[in-house]
């Protein structure tokens, strides 16, 4: 190999034509999901936790999934926030096909059926106590009890017209009850991207607010959620989801974990995706507010990181403002 100056590696980055060409990654709205929270009645209704995002209605939530449209997202991933009287020990209300969830799908699907829907699977938006799914008596979340409830959950929101079932409870064995009950049911291509390594993280609070969750957990998630000092642990979890029927896994939260997310891209070579969490939104928000970083050059370098590392897309918060800036 040629030595300096011979070699000059400056000599590609000197035009701005000439860093696009040799650019080794590249941006685009496809490489985005666009979480959104709905809840009942009309409007929307910020949250303070999370400046710049809303709830929103079942009306304002279609308004949004046309802006997806509009923008090139080419998915929209849907949270509910359950009114608290529906909320139960047992989460029952996930099971309802008329919930809220179910009747945003449906209100999407019928609107703009050319976005795709994601929806979350798992028990917490609905239960009492805030945890992800059946607890016993000493507050342990019951895994096998659970995951049948769960397979439930994904099979009712498949029938509502979801397009990806993504399960976030961790809890063992649910990828393949899932799987095997959209088969048998007539929903084949219904995908599942299984939250295969979920950390148990401290970056989730803005979220529980946002699902109308915060100050109901009794105890923690470490039961279930992953140790943050554990990477092997991670790519166990993954080899199992793609072994029951995952077609595809994510990493949660995002940055924290960027070396699980290049580790799984390089063991499994499978679509990967990460979750730029409520907590990491929060921070860039805080920083731009500040003064302390660039708003659009933190949104953008942050993503370029998840794509750098082997993401396939990420389901960021970020997603509208960030379309507009690659389409600037």
């Amino acid at each position: 190999m040629s030595q300096y100056p011979a070699l000059r590696l400056r000599r590609t980055r000197v035009a701005a034509w000439s860093r696009r060409m040799y650019a080794e990654n590249v941006l685009t709205p496809a490489d985005l999901i666009w979480p959104m929270f709905v809840t009942e009645g009309e409007g929307e209704e910020p949250i303070a936790a999370l400046p710049g995002v809303s709830r929103w209605c079942l009306k304002g939530i279609v308004e949004q999934a046309r802006q997806a449209r509009a923008l090139g997202i080419p998915c929209v991933a849907l949270f509910p926030n359950t009114p608290p009287a529906l909320r139960s020990e047992d989460g029952r209300e996930a099971l309802n096909p008329d919930n809220l969830m179910c009747r945003a799908i449906r209100e999407i699907k019928n609107a703009v059926p050319e976005v795709g829907v994601l929806t979350d699977v798992a028990l917490d938006p609905y239960t009492s106590h805030g945890h992800d799914g059946i607890v016993d008596a000493g507050g342990y979340v019951r895994n096998d009890d659970t995951a049948a409830v769960l397979a439930d959950q994904a099979l009712v929101q498949a029938d509502a017209g979801s397009d990806i079932v993504a399960p976030s409870d961790m809890m063992d064995g649910r990828i393949g009850l899932i799987r095997s009950a959209l088969e048998t049911n007539g929903h084949s291509n219904v995908q599942i991207m299984a939250y295969a390594a979920k950390y148990a993280s401290g970056f989730y609070g803005p979220f529980r607010d946002a699902v109308g969750s915060s100050g109901l957990l009794k105890g923690d998630k470490k039961t279930y959620q992953m140790d943050p000092a554990n990477a092997e642990e991670a790519l166990r979890e993954v080899s199992l989801d793609l072994s029951e029927g995952a077609d595809s896994v994510m990493v949660k939260p995002g940055l924290p974990y960027l070396d699980i997310i290049l580790r799984v891209k390089t063991a499994f070579e499978v679509p990967v995706f990460a979750y730029q969490v409520s907590g990491e939104y929060a921070m860039i928000e805080a920083a731009a507010a500040a003064g302390a970083g660039d708003r659009d050059g933190l949104v953008v370098e942050t993503l370029m990181a998840f794509k750098r590392a082997g993401c396939s897309g990420v389901l960021t918060y970020h997603a509208p403002h960030a379309a507009r800036l690659m389409g600037a």
